[in-house]
């Protein structure tokens, strides 16, 4: 019962972590403008990783898309690619996890299957966890290089809510799939101590 629980507990917990790396991949709300040295504070803009918003004193907001794909900068592609294998990662991790849960019943299939199928369910959720967490720190470590560079002529942005968002997927998207993979050990240790004591009985 308490193997059950924990698998439950891990899968829901990855669920909610690939929902909110969903919204992180579709958020546009990465980086924010600085207001640090701006004259005029009343407009505001902030971009994510498809589409980039302005808005002004009158509360108007404009976003449009990005208009080319090669001419963002290299971080940008490498984190979009990131985030889209980190939820189709997930997408698979929760197929699985469905069809190795103990309280699901697959036709004739074993505890023993179920319990790969769980623990390859938790480490597909965790590289998924992995991906985030490297997009969005990688994502974060350039907007602060270039917020604290004197020589950067460009437009400075600060950290967005989007990557907060990602780090909090990425956490429970990881924890999720590590109780997944414990859940799998918790079942398969206690069946091999028994069959040692039945050998040893018998011999």
């Amino acid at each position: 019962m308490a193997e059950v629980m924990v698998e439950v507990t891990g899968l829901f917990l990855a669920i909610v972590g690939w929902c909110l790396e969903s919204s992180c991949t579709n958020s546009a709300v990465w980086r924010v403008h600085s207001k640090a040295d701006a004259v005029v504070t009343s407009s505001s803009q902030y971009e994510g990783l498809w589409i980039t918003c302005a808005s002004n004193s009158l509360g108007a907001i404009q976003c449009q898309r990005y208009k080319t794909v090669l001419g963002l900068p290299g971080y940008v592609q490498t984190s979009r690619a990131l985030m889209i294998i980190a939820l189709l990662l997930g997408l698979a991790s929760i197929l699985l996890s469905v069809l190795g849960l103990k309280c699901t019943k697959m036709g004739s299939m074993t505890e023993q299957a179920k319990g790969k199928l769980t623990f390859t369910a938790g480490l597909l959720f965790i590289l998924s966890g992995v991906c985030v967490l490297t997009a969005v720190t990688w994502y974060a470590a350039r907007i602060v290089q270039e917020f604290n560079d004197p020589f950067y002529i460009g437009t400075k942005f600060e950290l967005g809510a989007g990557l907060y968002l990602g780090w909090a997927a990425a956490a429970l998207v990881i924890l999720g799939g590590g109780m997944l993979c414990g859940s799998f050990r918790r079942a398969s240790t206690p069946r091999n101590k028994r069959s040692v004591e039945i050998t040893q009985k018998v011999y």
